[in-house]
């Protein structure tokens, strides 16, 4: 299965992609990823990323576009792979679908990860982290130190990142819906879009995806029959 993953931030995006890619046994591109492989490795995309980003600017969609590309072409995605963090909008999108239907393949889902936005900022400025290296990760709510302030772990001070109070989280969330949730309709339109709970413990969103996915492909395959048919009526 080719998907693509979407959701607001704090939405679990990450843990669901490793569990799905792993049940679908398909890759897990993640842009974060792209962008820190073909740096580290020194591509060429990689060092033309590097310089945007060198520069305090955003790196331009073709670029990452181009790394993209790239990863979905390895052996180990040809049948499949799941995206995760691109595209991130619109462009990106009809970017990506030229680039496949030039393969001659099409995404067979978009999975969509929703979250109410009050619980979007509780899950991520409830996040502490340790100032050691073990960089362990705690939340005031859901898994909270056994001392306020101290790691469980370690016993290193926890604090809150810069980007994780609820100033930054909802600025976040603009961004999200201004950019990237337009690509909901854009695959909308196209039939591709199954919009699932992401409340609950991991396992169950990971069986609530699963079963969207399967009832997605199924869908799809349906009415690629139904459209041939209608075709093979056509040539009559």
């Amino acid at each position: 299965m080719r998907i693509v993953l979407v959701g607001p931030p704090g939405a679990g995006k990450g843990t669901q992609a490793a569990f799905l890619a792993k049940n679908l046994s398909i890759p897990h591109i993640s842009t974060g990823d792209l962008f820190r492989a073909n740096i580290s490795q020194q591509t060429d995309l990689g060092k033309l990323a590097k310089s945007y980003m060198d520069e305090g600017n955003l790196v331009p969609d073709e670029v990452t576009i181009a790394m993209a590309k790239d990863r979905m072409e390895q052996p180990d995605a040809v049948n499949g792979f799941l995206l995760d963090g691109f595209p991130r909008n619109v462009s990106q999108a009809e970017a990506l679908d030229q680039a496949l239907k030039a393969d001659g393949v099409e995404l067979d889902g978009v999975l969509d990860l929703e979250v109410p936005e009050d619980e979007v900022v509780k899950r991520i400025a409830g996040r502490r982290i340790c100032r050691n290296e073990s960089s362990h990760v705690f939340h005031v709510t859901y898994s909270p130190p056994k001392k306020e302030g101290v790691c469980d772990v370690c016993g290193g001070e926890l604090y809150q990142r810069d980007d994780d109070t609820e100033e930054t989280v909802r600025k976040r969330l603009e961004v999200y819906h201004t950019q990237t949730e337009p690509i909901i309709d854009y695959y909308g339109a196209q039939g591709l879009v199954v919009t699932i709970s992401a409340l609950g413990k991991v396992d169950e969103v990971t069986k609530r995806a699963m079963d969207a996915l399967k009832g997605q492909s199924e869908g799809k395959d349906q009415r690629d029959e139904d459209k041939n048919d209608s075709r093979g009526d056509d040539d009559k």
